[in-house]
């Protein structure tokens, strides 16, 4: 393959590829149905002109028909009168016209079916260009429902890669982490309050040395019962004020 044959070949694929590009169907549908019409309008002007041809050849035949009933007519009188010879050149005209006559209506046979074919057609054309324009309305509404689909999915697309819904779904997702987080430290915080609460009472609760050491005292003296008794804590005391006080302001 030369050259040039391959250039030319490429020429026409990249053109056809930009018109096939360029194509908008709504554009195009809309530009052949008035192509059609123009069509329409065409052929309904082929249409009257055979049938004014059709008429023009009736009236010829009609005229010629009526020249053969006049020459009868004159052959009829001229042998009443006694002019066979004048009868004879009448009979002459009449077979004449009755030629044109014949012709003329043949003619207009054929032209009548030239006729009634046409007005066939056209009125085939017409049901499919009707047809044509009611397609072309449901052909419109399918492209814009298919490029509105494509919108809204390009659209989708659009939010699950790198779109701001992603983002704010990370943005939930570190809230709630950050919300864990605070329990966590509540909970501990929680814990340590309990676990040094506990730890204070049980300080009160533990004897302190010097009551420790007058126990021992009394356990290596063999001192009395009152002295092996286990001493108080200071909750006891504390619990033992609070007895008298009360006594006393029953007493009072």
């Amino acid at each position: 393959m030369g050259l040039f044959e391959r250039m030319k070949r490429i020429f026409k694929a990249n053109l056809n590829a930009a018109l096939s590009k360029a194509e908008d169907p709504e554009k195009m549908l809309t530009q052949l149905v008035e192509e059609m019409e123009e069509q329409i309008g065409k052929v309904k002007q082929q249409v009257a002109s055979a049938i004014a041809d059709q008429k023009r050849l009736e009236r010829q035949w009609r005229q010629y028909e009526e020249e053969v009933r006049t020459w009868e007519e004159r052959a009829k009188l001229a042998l009443q009168r006694g002019n066979e010879e004048l009868a004879r050149e009448a009979l002459i005209r009449k077979n004449q016209a009755r030629e044109m006559a014949d012709e003329f209506k043949a003619q207009l046979d054929k032209q009548t079916q030239i006729v009634e074919e046409l007005k066939r057609s056209l009125r085939e054309l017409e049901m499919k260009v009707e047809e044509a324009r009611r397609k072309k309305t449901l052909l419109i509404a399918r492209k814009k429902r298919a490029e509105a689909q494509k919108r809204i999915h390009e659209t989708m697309a659009g939010l699950r890669v790198g779109s701001a819904f992603e983002a704010f779904e990370r943005m939930e997702r570190k809230v709630e982490e950050m919300e864990a987080q605070a329990e966590a430290v509540k909970e501990l915080a929680v814990e340590a309050e309990e676990e040094d609460l506990e730890k204070k009472f049980r300080e009160l609760e533990r004897p302190s040395v010097d009551e420790e050491l007058e126990r021992l005292k009394a356990e290596l003296s063999g001192g009395s019962t009152k002295a092996l008794e286990k001493p108080s804590s200071p909750v006891d005391e504390e619990l033992k004020k609070l007895k008298e006080e009360i006594g006393r302001e029953g007493g009072s």
